[in-house]
């Protein structure tokens, strides 16, 4: 479906490795988008059963001025499937058509898509060019941004994987109006992630506008896709590897992931469990200072209009504390929280398994 939304540019900062953000309307199927990437006799799309029908022969064409070889790899959909198994899918297709090192690898789909063949490009050859084109909400406003590419393991989600930049993201805002209502609902949990913990200002806009969202209003989606990536560009430019600021990204994250990897992956959405894990987050901040019950409510209520569950599966909460030491940001065991130290800010540190313990006997079902 057309959509008449001008073009607007979103840089990441990196030196060397800076790239631009590219969002609009009917942006993946314009050739003149991907005159500025380096020249290679082959390109590889990639993508999944779902979105390929949809998009690959739009993105195929405009290449196909660009690029002697255009193929298409469609992988499965779903959460579950991000692991070793489909990402040696990505391997095979680069061997068998004798791709080299200037080939330019093609992520079109969601966050799992985009997190693969960054992996991927990150991997083969030691590293090859690559270009993000996210389909979903989620993956427009925060998993295609900033270089993080991940497969899961059983035991945690994103353990195995690498930081590699793309050489360009194009946000092509018209793939949101094929994305179903459950997946429009998991990206506005990252798009309401960059208030409380950045811009207590975007956060009163997204409260504004937050029926507009739902109804995918152009203006309002270009607008949220702009000042999210503008906030993520800003925390990357200053701290690429997550050595600190970056980590109040992940606003949420840690309940979140539990959530994913106790259900099973794909049982939630990851923008299902993140909204979830950012009321269990707030819950906790309210207990450690940061924030009143107030602020609270505040974030709980935007959370449910978004259509985002807000209480947790009722597991044992010695499998959450099990599940959350496993996180990436635990150190020594030591189960550490993005939480709120006032509103519109984020800090990273470790709470008492008691109060954790708490927290979870308050945001779980009975």
């Amino acid at each position: 479906m057309p959509l008449s939304v001008p073009p607007e540019r979103v840089e990441i900062q990196l030196g060397e490795r800076s790239y631009p953000i590219w969002i609009g309307g009917d942006l993946l199927g314009d050739p003149s988008n991907y005159l500025a990437l380096a020249a290679a006799a082959t390109a590889l799309i990639v993508t999944n059963t779902t979105v390929a029908p949809l998009y690959a022969a739009t993105l195929r064409t405009a290449l196909s001025g660009r690029f002697r070889e255009v193929h298409v790899l469609e992988l499965p959909d779903g959460e579950a499937h991000k692991d070793w198994k489909t990402l040696n899918l990505i391997f095979d297709a680069l061997l068998s058509h004798g791709s080299d090192r200037k080939t330019v690898l093609f992520a079109l789909g969601g966050g799992v898509v985009g997190d693969m063949t960054g992996f991927a490009a990150a991997s083969y050859m030691r590293g090859v060019p690559f270009v993000q084109v996210p389909t979903t909400l989620l993956a427009q406003v925060d998993s295609s941004v900033g270089g993080k590419t991940a497969i899961n393991h059983p035991l945690g989600k994103n353990m195995i994987g690498a930081f590699y930049q793309p050489q360009l993201v194009l946000c092509d805002l018209a793939t949101l109006t094929t994305l179903p209502p459950r997946e429009l609902s998991a990206g506005l949990a990252e798009v309401i992630k960059y208030g409380p913990i950045y811009d207590m200002q975007f956060l009163a806009w997204v409260e504004a506008h937050i029926d507009a969202l739902v109804a995918r209003e152009p203006a309002a989606l270009a607008y949220a896709v702009k000042r999210s990536c503008e906030i993520k560009a800003a925390v990357v430019g200053q701290d690429e590897r997550e050595t600190g600021l970056r980590a109040i990204l992940n606003f949420g994250h840690t309940f979140g992931h539990a959530i994913e990897s106790g259900l099973g992956y794909g049982e939630w959405l990851h923008g299902e469990a993140v909204g979830c894990g950012m009321v269990m987050a707030a819950h906790l901040s309210e207990r450690l200072g940061g924030i009143d019950a107030a602020f609270v409510q505040r974030l709980t209520t935007l959370i449910r209009r978004a259509g985002l569950p807000v209480v947790a599966p009722a597991f044992a909460a010695e499998r959450y504390l099990e599940l959350m030491r496993i996180d990436k940001k635990s150190e020594a065991g030591e189960i550490r929280f993005v939480v709120l130290d006032k509103p519109g800010s984020a800090i990273m540190r470790g709470a008492p398994d008691a109060m954790v313990r708490e927290v979870l006997a308050q945001c779980c079902a009975a």
